[in-house]
């Protein structure tokens, strides 16, 4: 009697199977790892990045009334009119599109000071990066 192959049962045995399941898992779990790091880093180039654009709008805003805003008016100047001292002469305001005031990736608020510390004849604006504590070496700011 010949055998038929069709009879026969095919298929993966429960060993094959785990062997795959577990070469997945170190895949996924290096992929993880390595992708981990990169995350942390373009959270800080977003950071640089959104300071750039501030940067942008604080020139504009100090282009058009000759002073930037003070560290009481703050980054609110660039999208509503200052009414405290001094108040500027001619605001063409809003210097943000969106006319919005956004966190930092790590959702902080950056920090702006006019005069500045760090740029005494300027101003200061950073982020207190990932820990959220400004005054230390994960500041990303204007000066760097």
């Amino acid at each position: 009697m010949k055998r038929n192959r069709r009879n026969l049962q095919s298929g993966f045995t429960l060993l094959e199977i785990l062997l795959v399941v577990v070469i997945i898992g170190l895949l996924v779990g290096v992929a993880v790892v390595r992708l981990g790091a990169r995350s942390g880093e373009a959270k800080k180039v977003a950071a640089a990045r959104q300071i750039d654009a501030y940067k942008t709008a604080l020139g504009l805003y100090e282009l058009d009334n000759g002073f930037y805003p003070t560290s009481e008016q703050g980054l609110q100047s660039l999208i509503v009119l200052p009414t405290s001292t001094p108040v500027p002469n001619n605001w063409k305001g809003p210097y943000l599109d969106p006319p919005v005031l956004r966190k930092d990736p790590w959702g902080n608020d950056y920090i702006y000071a006019y005069p500045g510390t760090r740029n005494p004849v300027g101003y200061d604006l950073f982020s207190p990066g990932i820990n959220g504590v400004e005054g230390d070496d994960d500041d990303i700011g204007n000066w760097q």
